[in-house]
């Protein structure tokens, strides 16, 4: 069963197995909906009728399409977290430069593979509601805890501030990327890998 979204971004969190896989079914369908629609002209009534549940399903867990576009962001936060730590597990040692195309590489994936992603990747396509929901701070925390326990590191701010700043840097690197090619330009994408190594090599060298 996929990670249920953070409390903050349900109405009700769901209790019995059936109700999160409703949950999972209306989230299915906001995302699918997102590549075909875009995100302005995503509604509440569409992701109900894409996912055959009452509207009323939709407002039992999101008050707006805002709220359900956050809960869609954090999932796949999350899926993404897990894709990393599965792709650390299987490296034959803790050099950080491998680390560091895992990471690279299960973004990558998710752009190529994950519906709605292109729009809503880990956060919604509008100003954060406060500087603690900025979608790349949540990215960064999350990389920065995987590196550390795959590289055996104590977190640290210095550590902390330099994944944020590469988070930042990729970001808009990738965005550059995709739209120039929507498979990503092999050739920008290369370019991305090799700053990311240049620049956290200060830091975990």
């Amino acid at each position: 069963m996929d990670p249920v979204p953070p409390a903050h971004s349900l109405r009700r969190a769901p209790v019995q197995q059936r109700s999160a896989d409703r949950l999972a079914r209306i989230l299915d369908a906001c995302a699918v909906l997102l590549d075909e629609t875009g995100y302005e002209n995503l509604s509440t009534r569409a992701v109900a009728v894409r996912a055959g549940v009452p509207i009323g399903s939709v407002y039992r867990f999101f008050t707006n399409k805002r709220a359900l576009a956050d809960a869609l962001a954090h999932r796949n936060l999350d899926r993404y977290a897990h894709g990393i730590a599965a792709r650390l597990a299987e490296l034959s040692d803790t050099a950080w430069r491998p680390a560091v195309d895992a990471i690279l590489d299960e973004y990558l994936a998710m752009k190529r593979t994950v519906p709605g992603f292109g729009l809503v990747d880990f956060g919604v396509p509008a100003p954060p509601e406060s500087a603690a929901a900025d979608a790349n701070l949540l990215v960064a925390g999350r990389l920065s805890a995987l590196l550390c326990g795959h590289l055996g590191r104590t977190p640290d701010d210095r550590l902390d501030r330099a994944v944020l700043v590469a988070v930042e840097a990729t970001d808009a690197l990738l965005q550059l990327a995709f739209r120039t090619d929507p498979a990503g330009d092999p050739a920008l994408i290369a370019e991305t890998r090799t700053m990311m190594h240049a620049y956290l090599a200060h830091t975990l060298d």
